[in-house]
């Protein structure tokens, strides 16, 4: 038991530490180039994750506030929900008068259209109104 420990507690330790490399944003790894971490703790298999836990991350929260939550790829998300994101609402507020505007079009076609039609049919008789033979 206690060998089967002697190997997965650096296991633990490199899997935990590849993982928080990899979610790190770039500007956050400390003296090398975030790809140098994920090499040294990988090739480096117990003294790799602890160098990185001691040293290659920046630790403190960052100036701007983002929390981990906020990580997306290395750049912060700015809001949260898209009902907080005044661009996101306006631009529906732009769908939404374009999709007015068309569906006023189609309204005033197909009035068009009825009463196009309407004026056919008053003004024919029942042999005229049938619809031509395919």
């Amino acid at each position: 038991m206690l060998r089967a420990l002697i190997y997965l507690l650096p296991l633990a330790l490199t899997i935990y530490a590849f993982i928080d490399c990899l979610n790190t944003p770039e500007d956050e790894a400390k003296h090398l180039p975030k790809i140098a971490w994920v090499f040294i703790i990988l090739l480096f298999w117990i003294v790799g994750p602890i160098v990185w836990l001691a040293a290659g991350k920046v630790r403190e929260v960052p100036a701007d506030g983002r929390t981990p939550s906020e990580w997306h790829r290395g750049r912060r998300t700015r809001w949260v929900a898209p009902d907080d994101n005044p661009d996101f609402l306006n631009s529906l507020k732009d769908e939404n008068k374009k999709d007015e505007s068309l569906l006023k079009d189609w309204e005033a076609d197909l009035r068009r259209r009825e009463d196009e039609l309407k004026r056919r049919d008053s003004g024919a008789g029942p042999e005229e109104s049938a619809p031509p033979a395919s």
